[in-house]
């Protein structure tokens, strides 16, 4: 008798379904403490119950189907990060849409903003949110800042050797250094300063004057660059010292962590100092808040009266949340003149540091494409020469070119269909470029309707899957999307 053989969407994808088993399970029991936490506050626990029954038992399924030991190819890799980054909002939206009174599409725009730390809200009335929600809220950016894979890959030793493809395949940027063989102890390491700077961040807030529960929150989603608030106005109602203190923890949720480890854990500032990455991400801060500062200074609008003090610290904390892609607000800069928004639109495909929370393009592609051009530009007088791509005192291959130029093509064409697309469902070119630029740049706010201070909740429903289409993708990076949609990517898992 002929033995049945399983479908190869079981055998040849066993890592991924343990991984994802994994995953659901821990949301799960987290969804399954919250249920508790609503039950205390007197909230309704109807959304977390649900949300961890079908945690707890699609993870048990999955885990069931996988294999912690079968180490995945980089194709199966791919494949898992898409899926991972698209299935977890799908589960961590169940509570908004039972209790939170959304229906389910917005229920998933907010997981997805959530989980992808884009901060983009279609919450209208923040009075329809208790505080379990708010926190669920505010703890799906903290798992999603510092990487889902890093959290289990930290917590799970196993997982450590058949991890270490989907570890590599995730992290975001361009590799600066050899990728460590001990995979476990740079995830504790990166997990490490994420938990500090969290910690310290929120204990700053509550010293400057922010609710305790405000402040946690806050804290929650300052370091992954992600940008949701409990507070309806962002950071607009809070002290200047909180908003400064908000700037600075921005600031370092935008840097890189290892490097950060190294400076706060081994007290070794060297790598900061020599790293060309940081050097420039910190130039470009200073560059934009200072031209932004005097343009807010010269170009009064509205009701807005800036001193050079206020003028200084709102120009900061908007440009370092645009460039980090945190996108929280001091200020309602949709009411600033078009010479202001045209510097925090042009911020938004900036991004921070590579081994950071932020998203967007990234400082170090900028510096690959600066070296590129001028390589060309030099071998334009001399054709001859023979010119090695460098990043500093390193040399850059030539695969390093071709893959930041395939990215940056696929970033500004996703960008430009999205603004195109929204704009004409929209009938509003400002609302639909600005939409599509902070969706895929993982930002939060645009301007118009979508402002820092407004909501996503009047969008028409096709704009809302283009905008969670558009965080997905941003969020992993592009290529793992663009390669679901070619066939080479199914041969090869077909094997």
């Amino acid at each position: 008798m002929k033995r049945k053989t399983k479908p190869w969407l079981i055998t040849n994808l066993r890592f991924t379904y343990y991984f994802l088993g994994v995953v659901y399970l821990a949301l799960g029991a987290v969804m399954l403490g919250l249920e508790v936490l609503s039950l205390v506050l007197g909230e309704s626990p109807w959304g977390f119950l649900l949300g961890a029954a079908v945690g707890l038992s699609l993870g048990w399924w999955f885990r069931s189907l996988g294999d912690p030991r079968h180490e995945p190819g980089r194709a199966e890799a791919l494949l898992s990060i898409a899926l991972i980054w698209l299935l977890v909002p799908l589960l961590g939206a169940i509570p908004f849409w039972v209790a939170g009174g959304m229906n389910y599409l917005d229920a998933v725009f907010e997981a997805m903003s959530g989980f992808t730390t884009t901060g983009a809200t279609v919450l209208a009335d923040f009075g329809q949110f208790g505080y379990s929600l708010f926190f669920w809220r505010s703890l799906m950016q903290w798992f999603g800042g510092v990487g889902i894979l890093v959290l289990v890959v930290a917590l799970l030793a196993h997982l450590a050797v058949a991890g270490r493809q989907l570890f590599i395949t995730e992290s975001t940027g361009i590799q600066k250094e050899p990728f460590t063989p001990r995979l476990r102890t740079a995830a504790l390491s990166i997990l490490k300063v994420y938990t500090s700077l969290t910690l310290a961040a929120a204990l700053c807030y509550w010293i400057a004057g922010v609710p305790a529960f405000e402040a946690i929150c806050n804290a929650l989603t300052t370091l992954p660059a992600a940008g949701f608030s409990p507070n309806p106005r962002s950071f607009e109602t809070y002290s200047p010292l909180a908003q400064w203190f908000g700037t600075l923890f921005m600031f370092l949720g935008g840097a890189g962590f290892v490097l950060q480890y190294r400076l706060f854990f081994t007290r070794d500032p060297r790598p900061l100092l020599r790293d060309v990455e940081l050097r420039i991400y910190t130039l470009i801060v200073l560059v934009f808040s200072t031209a932004l500062a005097v343009f807010l200074m010269t170009h009064h609008t509205q009701d807005m009266n800036y001193t050079w003090g206020d003028a200084i610290r709102h120009a900061f904390f908007n440009v370092t949340s645009i460039i980090t892609t945190t996108g929280y607000a001091s200020a309602d800069f949709a009411l600033w003149v078009p010479a202001a928004q045209a510097i925090l639109v042009a911020a938004m495909f900036v991004g921070g540091c590579a081994g950071s929370g932020a998203g967007g393009i990234k400082v170090i592609r900028w510096l690959v494409v600066g070296a590129i051009v001028r390589r060309e530009l030099i071998r334009s007088l001399h054709p001859q020469a023979v010119m090695t791509l460098r990043l500093g005192n390193k040399s850059l291959g030539e695969d390093v070119m071709r893959s930041v130029a395939a990215f940056i093509t696929l970033y500004a064409a996703l960008v430009a269909a999205g603004a195109v697309l929204i704009s004409l469902l929209e009938n509003d070119f400002v609302v639909g470029f600005t939409a599509s630029a902070q969706a895929v740049g993982n930002i939060g706010p645009g301007l118009g309707e979508v402002g820092p201070m407004g909501s996503y909740a009047g969008l028409e429903p096709l704009s809302k899957l283009i905008l969670i289409v558009q965080m997905w993708a941003g969020r992993i990076e592009l290529i793992p999307v663009f390669l679901l949609l070619t066939p080479e990517l199914w041969r090869k898992l077909k094997g």
